[in-house]
């Protein structure tokens, strides 16, 4: 059993929807005692009482009723594993999974370790039917040795037989094979009353078993009452307060699923619908949502192109610019050294110039003296 504290405050305290919640609050600890004592037929009463009670909410989307319920399916589905029911423990698991999977989303910190706890038990249950499969192969070996046994004539072998053939029944009830379970349990009845010559404690406690597999049958739930009624006062006779307390609640517990049948169908589809309307509209938010992503994510890719062309353009530009720069560059470099070579031609020639003149100056100047000395050789 899990124990999942509710918070009470948000409802009004004289309500009947506070009224529920706290009764089936109080039912829980009950059922959990129960459960301890390994009474787990009257366990599945209170609890089935609580079940019925719940249908009165008011509404079935309240996160605390929400809550209520995953519990309450999680400790119905425990029950039916201590029963060896692990067809029916499957489907209140399946149906908890769709509750609890979309109050752990809600609210992972309060209802996470939940989630992992039936997830648990759902592995526990697997291992069980693998592990119920591969007893009721030996077992069924066994039986058909035991069957050889009796037939031959060994009167010790009757009882064991019948608790085999008991076994069997079980096995294939915890398979899910109700309807084959209930002919072995019959074989068994029949034999170990053969046995023992009356109806005695073991004879009632597989009669009972027997009931209670025909229980999961809607079909033979008034077979399984009148054999238990038929059954009552043996039980009774012998003064077995368990037995007579196990024979009651499973009567009581027939009658509640028989009263009014449509209605506990339409109560557990309305909560499972609920919670796949609510997974519905969260994958269609989850859609829209990857819509718009994906609608901005797009824009944004285009936003992003159309940046990158105009920076490539503006690169290209760039790239233009600066190769008519250094087009330009190399023709004033050109013009440069071509300038630089007139320069240069022009000191040459003026170099040359300036010698010339220099030399005709020389010339001059020493005909000058030539001429004075001359004339004043004359005088």
């Amino acid at each position: 059993m899990i124990n999942l504290p509710l918070n009470l405050d948000s409802i009004d305290r004289k309500s009947d929807d506070y009224r529920i919640l706290s009764e089936a609050e109080h039912s829980r600890a009950t059922i959990s005692s129960l459960m301890e004592e390994d009474r787990y037929m009257d366990a599945l009463e209170r609890t089935v009482n609580i079940m019925r009670d719940l249908r009165d909410f008011s509404d079935f989307n309240h996160p605390e009723f929400r809550a209520l319920f995953a519990s309450i399916l999680f400790g119905l589905a425990e029950i039916h594993f201590c029963l060896k029911d692990y067809k029916q423990s499957e489907k209140e698991l399946e149906t908890l999974f769709k509750v609890l999977g979309r109050l752990a989303k809600e609210d992972p910190e309060r209802y996470g370790e939940f989630h992992i706890l039936a997830m648990e038990l759902a592995a526990r249950i697997i291992r069980s039917r693998k592990k119920t499969i591969e007893m009721l192969v030996k077992q069924q070996i066994m039986t058909d040795a035991l069957y050889e046994k009796v037939n031959a004539g060994v009167a010790s072998a009757t009882e064991r037989l019948a608790e085999s053939l008991r076994k069997v029944g079980e096995l294939m009830a915890a398979s899910g094979a109700y309807k084959e379970a209930l002919k072995f349990y019959s074989e068994a009845i029949r034999y170990s009353k053969k046995r023992s010559g009356r109806v005695g404690r073991k004879e009632i406690k597989m009669t009972i078993e027997m009931a209670e597999v025909m229980s999961r049958v809607k079909s033979m739930r008034q077979r399984a009452k009148r054999l238990l009624a038929a059954v009552l006062p043996h039980a009774i006779a012998l003064e077995t307060i368990e037995l007579e307390e196990d024979i009651i609640a499973l009567i009581e517990m027939i009658d509640k699923f028989e009263d009014q049948p449509s209605r506990w169908k339409t109560f557990i589809q309305t909560i499972s619908q609920l919670g796949r309307n609510a997974d519905r509209e969260q994958e269609k938010q989850e859609r829209r949502a990857e819509k718009e992503a994906e609608k901005a994510a797009r824009k944004e890719e285009k936003r992003a192109e159309k940046e990158q062309r105009m920076a490539e353009k503006e690169a290209r530009k760039a790239i233009k610019e600066q190769r008519r720069a250094e087009k330009e560059a190399r023709k004033a470099e050109k013009k440069q050294k071509k300038a630089g070579q007139k320069a240069r031609e022009a000191e040459k020639n003026s170099n040359v110039a300036i010698a010339k003149a220099q030399e005709a100056a020389d010339r001059h100047e020493v005909a000058a003296n030539n001429a004075d000395r001359k004339e004043a050789g004359e005088k």
